[in-house]
């Protein structure tokens, strides 16, 4: 079963064509995570499955029906996503910039309720930020901010969740409490997400469905486990490595070759 899929898809900036004739189904109630080199379309895709960039052609389709035809405030409270590069408000506090991922909730006749409140309380509380609330978004160091973006995301509490890279700017610690809150919400809530990652072996590890993208095409897709080969990854990355298995989980390990040295 997939509520969000494509249909010939191709996306374009201008005249420059980065994704072609795709076709994807992002399987519901699964973590999705889509991996390639830098500038293969996986990013791009993301912005359109979220209704952020309009197809060149094809379709985008959200139980069935055409996003690009459906009402934006239904699109809100169905598909919350996380850009790359999110722009917060000029000096918004941490609690309020969580707050606006309630919009699609509220009505004309009751802007704030016990929902809202619990929503933004939960989210910033999964994502360590509660004690930032009163601290102004422009203060934080970009960490913190990735983890205040991913709050408001969390608060919108909606069935399909796009994260765009959300390790960006994490430590390594902080990385792992994310993918771990990731897997968290989606046992828990049930939630269908979808993430684009760079690191192949997080995605390995996360993923119950692997995407691996080349030059705007889906090159494989499937469990990590049959995805994740040697061949793969020098077909898409370009790279010699051994695949082993990951010794705490089972997943695919991708090894690179060994670095250079001097003669």
């Amino acid at each position: 079963m997939s509520r969000l899929t494509t249909q010939a898809l191709t996306l374009a900036y201008e005249d420059r064509t980065v994704v072609e004739d795709l076709d994807l189904a992002i399987p519901d109630g699964r973590v999705t995570v889509i991996v390639g080199p830098n500038a293969c379309g996986k990013s791009t895709t993301l912005r359109a499955l979220g209704r952020l960039l309009k197809p060149k052609s094809g379709a985008v389709l959200l139980d069935g029906s055409e996003l690009a035809k459906l009402p934006t405030k239904r699109i809100a409270q169905q598909i919350g996503l996380l850009p790359q590069t999110p722009v917060a408000p000029e000096a918004i506090t941490v609690a309020d910039l969580v707050s606006r991922g309630r919009q699609p909730h509220q009505h004309w006749w009751q802007q704030w309720s016990d929902e809202d409140e619990r929503a933004v309380t939960e989210a910033m509380a999964r994502t360590d930020v509660t004690d930032l609330a009163e601290r102004s978004v422009d203060e934080l160091s970009g960490g913190q901010r990735q983890r205040v973006w991913i709050a408001m995301a969390l608060a919108q509490e909606t069935d399909l969740l796009l994260l765009d890279e959300p390790t960006t700017y994490l430590d390594i610690s902080h990385q792992v409490e994310v993918l771990d809150l990731v897997r968290q919400l989606n046992h828990d809530k049930g939630r269908t997400v979808v993430v684009v990652l760079h690191d192949l072996n997080q995605a390995a590890r996360y993923a119950d469905h692997l995407v691996a993208m080349k030059s705007g095409r889906v090159v494989a897709s499937g469990p990590p486990s049959e995805v994740v080969t040697a061949d793969l990854v020098h077909e898409v990355f370009g790279l010699d490595c051994v695949v082993v298995p990951d010794p705490v989980t089972g997943s695919p390990l991708v090894v690179p070759g060994a670095p250079w040295k001097a003669a």
